[in-house]
């Protein structure tokens, strides 16, 4: 969930004939980090009066972000952000495309995602959608960054041979507003809309979608995975159908598993901590959780915490403005509202909550883990398995063992699940 990896600096630093010049954003969600990359505009689709449902998924625009020529670049620019290169196979192409969508209530609105090509390989290509995970920044997201922890499963894929598609979500990336965190009904309209507008934008490079999608996802990105595969499953989409589902590492028992193993002690304190802000203050603008800030979290925090988490915050930021301990940061009702949730706490659990539940996947599935995972404890993952069981799905799950990156067994499950899921694809196809 959330990310401490080492980052690049953000992509449309780096367009600056393109783009109004950034500060690089440095935070210890994604800290940034140098790096360089030309780019290229490519003509956006000419603009379509229709209905708001017709309309969801339709390209607004197309921005060439960088190519890697060979597969020894791709490689190289892997390895800088921590990946594995051994399942290269390709150099890459990838865009940012900006398309329409809806918000969390259904109303029009527009997201931006990333979308990496292989070079040099069939003109139909089956996609992979890869959802990210937990960012402070706008910036944190696959389409600002570049040789970085965010975007590396998506090029990891093409380079593989796959077409790599990642929504950035809703407030993320180029979209407007605030970002619903852990919103899995967002999360899964944005990403089906990705796909569309992927499948909309590939004839121009001469790459047709097939209709099969291999989805995967981690941490916060895990659940909405399984969303997108829901969605795909019930028919949602005339064209792209589940094809295969590989989620790492998530808190899909959020209310029920990570919330008590937060409050325990079990999940890295300050990584609970900012769970913890970050929950209450973003299902509150969904569900009415709290009528001021005051009622959940100690006086210290309660006049400065929900602007943390306006997407203008980098994580360096939204740390130094947190505390080290619950203690400090909650109040006793906000204690015990996380304890025994109820009202709009509860109504929005019940919806993160019922991602491994209230649906049987037909398609292949694997549940990726690693034992010791400091953020999203592995009970999840049991929780998810068991859930599936009992709707006759064999979900097995696989270990990765001790995969530490940067100090984190959270994101160490991530680098190696990538290379896992990009070989278990290959063979399913």
């Amino acid at each position: 969930m959330i990310t401490t990896a080492a980052e690049s600096t953000p992509v449309r630093a780096r367009h600056r004939r393109l783009r109004a010049p950034l500060a690089a954003a440095c935070c210890a969600l994604l800290l940034a980090g140098p790096a360089t990359a030309a780019a290229a505009a490519v003509a956006p689709s000419a603009p379509r009066t229709q209905t708001q449902h017709q309309a969801r998924g339709t390209l607004v625009s197309a921005e060439k972000l960088y190519t890697l020529a060979t597969p020894a670049d791709v490689a190289a620019e892997l390895a800088e952000a921590g990946f594995e290169r051994g399942t290269v196979r390709h150099g890459v192409v990838a865009y940012r495309l900006v398309y329409r969508t809806v918000d969390a209530y259904g109303h029009p609105t527009t997201a931006s995602g990333l979308f990496v090509l292989p070079l040099m390989s069939e003109k139909r290509l089956r996609p992979v959608s890869f959802a990210h995970g937990t960012g402070a920044h706008k910036d944190d997201s696959p389409s600002m960054r570049r040789a970085a922890f965010v975007p590396a499963p998506v090029v990891a894929h093409a380079a593989a041979g796959a077409a790599g598609v990642a929504p950035d979500y809703l407030g993320m990336g180029e979209g407007p507003g605030l970002h619903p965190w852990m919103d899995i009904g967002s999360e899964t309209t944005a990403s089906l809309d990705m796909l569309r507008a992927a499948r909309a934008f590939a004839p121009r490079t001469g790459r047709v979608l097939e209709r099969d999608v291999m989805v995967t996802g981690f941490s916060q990105g895990a659940s909405a995975a399984l969303g997108l595969g829901r969605a795909l499953e019930a028919g949602e989409d005339r064209w792209f159908r589940l094809g295969a589902l590989a989620p790492v590492s998530g808190a899909y028992d959020f209310g029920g598993t990570e919330l008590p193993a937060l409050l325990r002690g079990d999940v890295n304190e300050k990584d609970g901590v900012v769970y913890a802000a970050y929950a209450l203050v973003a299902f509150n603008r969904l569900h009415p959780v709290y009528d001021s800030p005051g009622e959940v979290f100690e006086q210290d925090y309660a006049d400065g915490i929900e602007a943390l988490f306006d997407g203008a915050h980098t994580g360096e930021q939204l740390m130094r403005g947190t505390p080290e301990t619950l203690d400090e940061l909650l109040t006793d009702h906000g204690r015990a509202l996380l304890e025994h949730p109820t009202g709009g706490l509860a109504d929005a659990l019940r919806t993160t909550d019922a991602v491994c539940t209230d649906w049987v996947p037909d398609a292949p599935v694997r549940l990726y883990m690693a034992a010791g995972d400091e953020q999203a404890v592995t009970g999840n993952t049991e929780y998810c398995r068991a859930a599936l069981q009992r709707n006759g799905v064999d979900a097995p799950v696989v270990d990765l063992g001790e995969v530490d990156h940067q100090g984190s067994r959270h994101l160490g499950s991530n680098v190696s699940a990538t290379s896992a899921i990009v070989r278990w694809f290959r063979q399913l196809r």
